[in-house]
């Protein structure tokens, strides 16, 4: 019994991942087969870029339960898990994206924004869960400064967010109006407490739309054959 090139010995549809899946650009001189990948880690590398592509709309969820925060509307749960929620959702994006650009010649600054980014969440979280007396005693300030170490991570957080914007402008790999809105909205959110009332509304109604932009452009993105 002959077995077709296209299936394998137990009579299964062959899965052969495209050539271009994660490929590198073969340098001028060089042999062409050295830079071809095996066919698992093509196939893993697919994977995790579609992965990015959907992880990217918790952006735009993040910015709806942010913004809704900002309206001062009391909800159901309280605020604080709504805030958590958001946070999360907004960790899972920045990941998302710092991995969506990973190919992209702004990798480098990309990846410096997210781990300032996860600098300033990781910071901010125990200063926002637990309560005033607890914080206090867990840091070992003064009361009043627990305020100032909230704004200082907030302004971390806000310029790892500003970084990764710079990378998508600069990455021309999708729109750069939406890097410009994602440094917007990282400006007018990292302002925290300074800001005036209607300024965290509009930096959250910012990086909604650049949250949309990035997650309709960024899951149609095609590798080059």
């Amino acid at each position: 019994m002959s077995i077709s090139h296209r299936h394998t010995a137990s009579g299964r549809p062959l899965r052969v991942a495209p050539a271009w899946v994660g490929a590198a650009t073969p340098a001028a001189g060089a042999a062409a087969d050295h830079y071809v990948l095996p066919v698992r880690e093509a196939v893993w590398i697919w994977s995790v870029r579609r992965f990015a592509r959907l992880a990217l709309w918790a952006l735009p969820a993040a910015a709806v339960l942010y913004g809704w925060l900002t309206l001062g509307v009391n909800v159901p749960p309280g605020p604080l898990p709504v805030a958590l929620l958001a946070g999360w959702l907004a960790t899972i994006a920045l990941i998302a994206l710092a991995g969506l650009l990973a190919g992209a010649r702004t990798r480098r600054i990309a990846l410096t924004g997210l781990l300032v980014a996860l600098a300033g969440a990781t910071l901010l979280l125990p200063l926002a869960a637990l309560p005033a007396e607890t914080g206090v005693d867990a840091v070992s300030l003064a009361p009043g400064q627990v305020g100032v170490l909230v704004e200082v991570a907030c302004a971390i957080a806000a310029t790892g967010v500003l970084l990764l914007g710079w990378a998508v402008f600069r990455s021309k790999l999708v729109n750069p109006a939406d890097g410009v809105l994602l440094m917007l909205a990282a400006v007018a959110l990292g302002a925290g407490s300074y800001a005036v009332k209607p300024l965290p509304t509009v930096g959250a109604l910012l990086l909604l739309a650049a949250g949309m932009g990035l997650a309709w452009t960024g899951g149609r993105l095609v590798p080059r054959a």
